[in-house]
């Protein structure tokens, strides 16, 4: 158990409490500073700073206390979280420091800088809602693109003489939105569900055609439910990818390449 120095007596009781459970899941995990800064990434200098009081570990770094030290990372961000802004409240509170300083008063030069953590928190916050809006759009301007292209082959076929068939001549309709019947069959030793045969094509988001009724048929064979079996590599069919490649022990990317092809392939039904 470590002999901790107590804290400086101006910090807010609510950042205290952060520390102190810091150095609780530190003194659990019998860490030194050293073998803490091995597991986080974090510098033994840093972790120094952080359980003496005299900076705020950022949002990583106690993500990183909390599964080294095997606590809940949602209840420790949340203390963090407020930690943070009473942290940037004192900054606010001792405006005139010199920049650089230390957060840690000192009994000659009177009150130092605290980091401003807050803004780096809204910073984020900001980022990850771009980026979920970006994601939505791509999949809404994909399911339009397909949804359009379904309607014109549909049309021109309405208006269209029948002509001799062109045995060369790929039939749009025969990758577009549609609802598909899978029949898994077992050859050889691997299963085979009457849409394609092979065995290493690059399947990925946003794909369409054969090769993805094959996978969206093996994956339902599987325990693993893509959604329709549609031939559209969309959100459904990735999240389920990503479930079997975890499921399966393999690497785990969303994408469907030889070794996902393998384990589908001779997949046991769960």
């Amino acid at each position: 158990m470590s002999r901790w120095k107590e804290l400086p007596a101006h910090l807010h009781p609510q950042i205290r409490q952060l520390i102190v459970r810091l150095r609780r899941l530190k003194d659990h995990g019998e860490l030194s500073t050293r073998q803490l800064a091995a597991k986080t990434g974090y510098s033994t200098r840093s972790w120094d700073r952080y359980l003496s009081g005299r900076s705020l570990p950022p949002r990583e770094a106690v993500e990183a206390m909390a599964r080294v030290g095997g606590d809940d990372p949602a209840r420790l961000l949340v203390l963090h979280e407020i930690a943070a802004e009473r942290w940037a409240e004192g900054r606010a509170a001792s405006p005139g420091t010199p920049p650089g300083a230390s957060a840690v008063p000192d009994r000659e030069t009177g009150p130092m800088v605290r980091q401003p953590y807050g803004r780096f928190l809204r910073g984020a916050v900001a980022v990850g809602a771009v980026a979920l809006v970006l994601s939505v759009s791509a999949a809404l301007l994909l399911a339009v693109q397909l949804a359009e292209a379904r309607a014109a082959v549909e049309g021109d076929r309405a208006g269209t003489v029948a002509a001799a068939p062109d045995a060369t001549a790929l039939d749009p309709a025969s990758v577009l939105p549609a609802r598909y019947t899978c029949r898994p069959e077992r050859t050889d030793g691997r299963w085979y569900a009457g849409h394609s045969r092979t065995q290493d094509a690059v399947v990925a988001y946003g794909q369409v055609g054969p090769e993805v009724i094959e996978a969206q048929c093996l994956l339902r064979r599987a325990g693993v439910s893509p959604g329709d079996v549609d031939g559209i590599f969309g959100p459904l069919t990735q999240r389920a990818v990503k479930r079997f490649q975890t499921r399966d022990g393999l690497v785990v990317d969303g994408v469907i390449g030889r070794g996902t092809w393998e384990a589908l392939r001779g997949a046991t039904q769960k």
